[in-house]
């Protein structure tokens, strides 16, 4: 008999019929004599609909109300699963995250998990009980309920599998597993039995849109293993574990794209210290994410700084920089270039192969790609390359490594 934890997404519960096909899911895994704690999210579609809710009321609500309101959703759910698995014959009950034990701090709309009292879990298993658990939010030291933002139904279930230390997390989705590459971009792209949480981790970083980075970056500090697999099928998945000595042996483990890129240059800054600190800080009080940096010394001994941003960024960055510059120096300024995106090449084998970057180099030159600003990891490469060109750089770079499912 094994304790699994099940998360199901928005789209796994979209509809009745949905529903009940996860509860006959459920079922088959008590069947076998497995004990299920189901992590579920809002029905898809729902959470912008109480989101339009709220603006109508208000063009600003406050994120305390928003809290309570959101979090409406999962409990939906919830109720609705635990129907369905009861009308089968499978004795379930719901909880919500308070009920669950989920601590959480920090900001309203985007909280952080700090503890699961796993209590309320343990006996409910204790007495055989399928539980489905509210995910996406939790109660606050104070009382209050917080949700835990993008991705937050993801943290739940790991966080859950860890606290009541469940056998396996299975993340079901739709889609079935971590692939080489985008398939609707890179037909030929495979299916991955196994990834480790280091390169799902740059993945996401870079576009992949699986799973969010933290919700990865949980698993790996808490040794949760974890499956990535549809929901609509009984395929396997993705295995997501920490890495071995065999994965090593694959330089490259995956090919991402992230479209919208802008980049935004900066030149005649004074080479003197502190220069990029008050540059980058005004684009953080922004709230703007910037993500490849290029710095060096132009022939007229002035710095110049280059870094890419996403393109919806890229008027606030203006408006955020513009003051600091005028402080800097009279011959700063700034250039901007938009229709951009960004090429990832992903592996741990890069730590002990070399020549990645020039067999990827060298494969881009090939098909008449032209490659802008470069950015390294110890275990990833970026490139820019032109909007229009991306689709094509990612085949060729995929092919190159020999990813293709052939």
């Amino acid at each position: 008999m094994a304790l699994i934890v099940q998360k199901y997404g928005g789209t796994s519960v979209g509809s009745i019929d949905r529903i009940r096909n996860v509860a006959q899911r459920i079922k088959a895994e008590r069947d076998v004599g497995n004990q299920v704690v189901a992590v579920i999210s809002a029905m898809g579609g729902v959470t912008d609909k109480l989101i339009t809710l709220a603006k109508e009321i208000s063009p600003d609500p406050t994120e305390r109300e928003l809290d309570v309101l959101l979090s409406s959703g999962e409990q939906q759910s919830i109720a609705l699963l635990s129907m369905a698995l009861n009308e089968i014959g499978v004795t379930a009950l719901s909880a919500t995250g308070r009920q669950a034990g989920i601590t959480t701090s920090g900001s309203h709309t985007r909280g952080r998990i700090e503890q699961i009292n796993s209590n309320y879990l343990t006996s409910c298993l204790a007495d055989d009980q399928t539980i489905v658990v509210a995910g996406f939010q939790g109660i606050t030291s104070e009382g209050l309920i917080q949700t835990l933002g993008r991705g937050g139904s993801d943290l739940s279930a790991i966080a859950v599998a860890s606290s009541i230390n469940a056998d396996v997390c299975q993340i079901l989705t739709d889609v079935d597993g971590v692939y080489t590459a985008d398939p609707r971009v890179v037909p030929k792209a495979r299916k991955l039995p196994e990834i480790s949480y280091d390169e799902l981790l740059e993945l996401a970083s870079v576009g992949t849109k699986v799973m969010q980075s933290r919700s990865v970056e949980f698993a790996k500090k808490y040794g949760v293993k974890f499956e990535v697999r549809s929901s609509l099928n009984n395929n396997p998945g993705t295995i997501v574990t920490e890495e071995h000595e065999a994965m090593e042996a694959v330089v490259i483990r995956g090919v991402s794209i992230e479209r919208s890129q802008a980049r935004v240059t900066i030149t005649g800054i004074p080479d003197t210290p502190g220069m990029s600190g008050r540059i980058l800080g005004a684009l953080a009080e922004a709230e703007i994410n910037i993500d490849m940096i290029v710095s060096n010394i132009a022939a007229d001994d002035c710095a110049r700084h280059s870094f890419t941003m996403n393109t919806n960024d890229l008027g606030r960055a203006q408006v955020a920089l513009k003051p600091v510059l005028s402080e800097l120096s009279c011959d700063a300024a700034i250039e901007t270039e938009a229709g951009i995106a960004k090429l990832s090449c992903v592996g741990i084998g890069m730590r002990s192969h070399s020549g990645v970057a020039a067999k990827m180099f060298e494969a881009l030159g090939e098909a008449g790609i032209n490659i802008g600003m470069i950015s390294t990891s110890e275990i990833k490469i970026s490139v820019t390359v032109e909007e229009d060109q991306i689709e094509e750089a990612a085949r060729v770079v995929h092919t190159a490594f020999g990813l293709d499912d052939e």
